[in-house]
């Protein structure tokens, strides 16, 4: 059976790469404004399921599809990629001395009778208290435009963190592994066999 990553995200790509299975990756082309009153767990999920339903519409072949996304939430509210180096100053400055929760949610959708199985992933990152200067240093070394919340756990982002709390490391990065690879047992695809 085929494995599908209804992702084009390098990260997700390289985070499935882990299990060892050859995989196939399409772009799923879904709209993410989130809902009105929408909370950041229920967009997470809601854009997991539609992500893997979108590119296993496209497939002629029996595959497992692999859909995921992420949301930060701040207080509650949602907080996107920054896009700009100043977004993402401001993002971090906002984060400082803070504690943010980010929800990664996974779908898996096999294509020969429509079974799914979901999870959404709970990671709690503390941030030490930051200054301007640290801040931009770490902005411009890194360049994290691309990453809800303006940083790179996987990298040097790490040094922003007093303490992240999580039952599976790799949901930060944006695909919860642990979950995946359960998913994709229970669906007829066994990363060690």
């Amino acid at each position: 059976m085929r494995l599908v990553l209804a992702s084009t995200s390098r990260y997700r790509r390289e985070l499935l790469a882990r299990l060892g299975q050859p995989f196939e990756s399409a772009s799923p082309g879904v709209d993410e404004t989130p809902g009105v009153d929408e909370s950041p767990e229920a967009l997470a999920l809601r854009l997991a399921r539609a992500k893997a339903a979108a590119v296993a519409a496209t497939l002629a072949e029996p595959a497992l599809v692999i859909g995921s996304d992420q949301c930060l939430a701040v207080d509650g509210r949602i907080v996107g990629k920054p896009g700009t180096i100043e977004a993402a100053c401001a993002q971090l400055a906002a984060a400082s001395g803070r504690l943010v929760r980010f929800h990664t949610a996974v779908a898996v959708h096999r294509t020969t009778d429509g079974k799914e199985s979901t999870h959404v992933d709970a990671t709690d990152v503390v941030f030490r208290t930051l200054d301007s200067d640290t801040i931009r240093r770490y902005v411009e070394r890194e360049r994290p435009l691309d990453c809800a919340g303006s940083f790179k756990s996987e990298g040097l982002g790490i040094a922003l963190f007093e303490r992240i709390d999580t039952s599976d490391p790799t949901a930060l990065i944006g695909l919860p592994l642990i979950a995946t690879a359960r998913m994709l047992r229970t669906l007829g695809l066994d990363p060690l066999h």
